[in-house]
């Protein structure tokens, strides 16, 4: 197949995945960053109880910033920020989630800045089809817990002139930023054993499609090689848009057959708009789709948040900062589920996490960063990184401590 032309294009060999692939490393050679975050949203006079998608859409203000708002099934709160440079993105979204704050707060609700809802069970409001299909696939425990109650900050970053440099950045730096940023240790009001337990959650669901995407030299090509064997979440029905978030009937795949198996099959051959729709069921840390999205952080306190970004955007495409960063956390690679269990803890993150935030402090002017952020990163990496304590620490205190802060801590937006 010479191209990827409609929808209906037939996807009949591994050679037409690998066209695909390859496409997902087209993107813009610039360094802008895009930034999604994800609140769980929390009643403030009853912090264990649910609360409607509903609610906390009728109490949304318009956003100055023009972020995009969708829910997770669980009902939480997705703010998509304009791409663009590090200080406009950052400034946009700011103004948001600022206005956001201000808007739930009169209406008796907060923000929640963790990364794993820690009082209150999964329990899913969201009924559309793709994640019906989805909840029945990944099955329980876990995959009500990923769907329900977990929430990240996701950082989006152009491919740049070099798209297998930033691929490979994003995932060597990727233990040392779970780990600087660790902030899910609870469970239903009790410690779960890890650091991030957002990250404990991914781990244990289906690992075809949530480890992630093998070191290569060619990227594109390690790539093509997970499409084809990830297994199926599910196929379509009847032909759409492909996009799962409509009425279109899908079909759970539940026997472990992969798309590799899908195109020996002597049924109709898939579809592009088929292999697109498998793609967006796969969640790896990092994913390529046109530009880089690196899944693999915990949400933050709403006003923490600007930290998480900046240093992730400022190791990745600074090449003098990347060079300090990576020569740092090169002993740390594919140390993914110690850096979610341990955090900082863990000495060899430590030393990595600091020097890594000692270049992100050198690289943030040169990319325009504000000086006050500049000052937020300082004091983030002063608080969590020199002692070793990953935010997670702050919550297994309030768990530890006398008495039952956590709601109070809950409902004051990470103050008491």
């Amino acid at each position: 197949m010479t191209g990827l032309v409609t929808e209906d294009t037939l996807i009949r060999s591994a050679s037409d995945v690998e066209t695909f692939a390859r496409r997902c490393f087209l993107g813009s050679p610039g360094d802008r960053v895009g930034i999604e975050l994800e609140f769980l949203v929390f009643d403030r006079a009853a912090p264990a109880r649910q609360v409607p998608a509903a609610r906390i859409a009728g109490a949304l203000p318009p956003l100055p910033g023009g972020s995009l708002v969708t829910f997770e099934p669980g009902g939480q709160l997705e703010l998509s920020g304009p791409p663009g440079p590090l200080p406009s993105a950052i400034a946009l979204l700011t103004a948001d989630v600022n206005a956001v704050r201000r808007a739930l707060r009169d209406a008796g609700l907060a923000l929640g800045g963790v990364g794993l809802d820690p009082l209150r069970p999964a329990r899913r409001q969201l009924r559309l089809p793709r994640y019906e299909v989805m909840a029945r696939f990944l099955g329980t425990p876990y995959g009500p817990l990923m769907m329900c109650s977990t929430a990240s900050v996701q950082v989006n970053l152009d491919l740049g002139d070099r798209p297998a440099v930033r691929w490979e950045r994003a995932h060597l730096l990727g233990p040392v930023l779970v780990a600087a940023f660790a902030n899910s240790p609870l469970s239903e009001g009790r410690p779960c054993g890890w650091m991030s337990g957002r990250q404990a959650v991914w781990e244990r669901l289906d690992r075809t499609r949530t480890a992630a995407v093998p070191a290569s030299a060619d990227p594109a090509a390690a790539w093509t090689g997970y499409l084809l064997d990830a297994r199926l979440m599910a196929v379509r029905e009847s032909t759409g848009n492909g996009d799962g978030n409509g009425a279109e009937p899908y079909r759970p795949v539940l026997d472990g057959s992969t798309f590799r198996d899908r195109l020996a099959a002597s049924e109709r051959p898939p579809t592009l708009a088929d292999l697109s729709y498998h793609a967006t069921t796969l969640f790896p840390p990092v994913r390529p789709r046109g530009w880089l999205e690196l899944r693999y952080l915990d949400a933050q306190h709403p006003a923490s948040w600007p930290v998480c970004a900046a240093v992730t955007h400022a190791l990745v495409t600074d090449d003098r900062a990347a060079d300090a960063a990576l020569a740092a956390a090169g002993p740390c690679a594919g140390m993914w589920s110690a850096a979610a269990r341990h955090g900082l803890a863990e000495p060899r993150l430590r030393r990595a996490a600091s020097a890594c935030f000692r270049a992100a402090l050198s690289a943030l002017p040169r990319l325009g960063a504000a000086p006050a952020l500049v000052c937020e990163v300082a004091a983030f990496a002063d608080r969590h990184v020199t002692s070793g304590r990953s935010p997670a620490e702050d919550l297994l205190d309030l768990a530890r401590g006398p008495g039952d802060r956590l709601p109070d801590w809950l409902a004051g937006e990470g103050r008491i």
